[in-house]
């Protein structure tokens, strides 16, 4: 995912959480689940999971053919 957000020339900030879910409370209160990666566009009101959703996401959204 971090690859495609630069192949795709997009600002970006990355967060590093712990390995452990029971130490991802603040992955949890933004997206509701535990697991990562989680993109969050607070000007679009977009926060979603899983990397394949996402990368499709900012393939749709952002690439241009």
């Amino acid at each position: 995912m971090v690859d495609r957000l630069d192949e795709l020339d997009l600002d970006f900030e990355s967060i590093w959480v712990e390995a452990l879910h029971s130490k991802r409370n603040e992955v949890k209160r933004v997206s509701g689940q535990r697991d990562v990666p989680v993109l969050v566009e607070d000007d679009r009101g977009i926060t979603m999971g899983e990397s394949d959703r996402i990368v499709e996401y900012l393939d749709t959204s952002y690439a241009t053919a």
